[in-house]
């Protein structure tokens, strides 16, 4: 097991992408990202603490996030399926040390209810609502979100993403991240989120918050900026890209 890099804001890019149509944000700055296509807005938002870091020692970060997508409307977005995420190579993850949990482990309905090893593995928690279309009733509902180191393997490594969703029947939600290194100019890893089925594909995320612990990311900051750039696919096939950079504070 060795340190890889992580996408920067990566569940901000899970839900920065809109449903039914193409569109491309950049927001080089603290503003949050607005994207509108259609009867859809997508607002994104987040950054990280310190902003002040080193030019080349890595130093330990803690990550917010957050996104909501409002339809004008009032008609249920599209489901998520997939998002494939280029992320900043001034970004990075170890994981060595820490216990990994096992997707086994997530099953049980209650957030609380993991087993030690998953319990012990936790690296974010969150919240999210979701929208389930359900017998031609708009429900909204709220689930913690909990993000678990899920070990590295053959330059792979996986970050699991749980959720809980009572109806129409409780059951565990668990979105699998898989990571890898990539030299692409500016960006060094790629990822790939998988997004399961949320009541049987009724179910839509439209909103979320998150925070990612410092124990496992550090970064640096070189030239003033760290940046990610994604694209989505939802249940639709529409196919959405999006760009988010923040600035940072050089020191040292």
């Amino acid at each position: 097991m060795q340190g890889h890099r992580v996408p920067l804001l990566l569940a901000a890019a899970i839900v920065a992408l809109v449903a039914g149509a193409t569109a491309l944000a950049a927001k080089p700055n603290d503003a949050p990202v607005v994207i509108e296509a259609g009867n859809l807005k997508v607002t994104v938002d987040g950054g990280f603490v310190p902003r002040a870091l080193p030019r080349s020692t890595p130093a330990p970060i803690s990550l917010f996030l957050s996104g909501k997508v409002e339809t004008t409307d009032g008609t249920h977005p599209s489901a998520l399926k997939t998002v494939e995420l280029e992320s900043d190579k001034h970004v990075a993850i170890d994981v060595r040390g820490l216990p990994v949990c096992e997707p086994s482990g997530l099953q049980p309905a209650g957030s609380e209810q993991f087993v030690p090893e998953c319990r012990d593995s936790r690296v974010g928690r969150g919240q999210a609502q979701v929208e389930i279309n359900f017998v031609e009733q708009l429900i909204p509902v709220k689930s913690e979100l909990v993000v678990f180191n899920g070990g590295f393997e053959d330059g792979v490594t996986t970050l699991l993403v749980h959720a809980f969703i009572p109806i129409p029947t409780p059951t565990a939600i668990v979105t699998t991240v898989k990571i890898k290194k990539i030299h692409k100019g500016r960006f060094g890893l790629h990822a790939v989120a998988t997004v399961p089925k949320i009541a049987g594909g009724s179910g839509s995320i439209t909103s979320f918050s998150l925070k990612i612990n410092p124990r496992v990311f550090t970064a640096t900051c070189p030239d003033g900026h760290l940046n990610a750039r994604g694209t989505a696919v939802f249940s639709d096939e529409a196919r959405v890209q999006a760009r988010i950079g923040r600035p940072c504070r050089p020191k040292g």
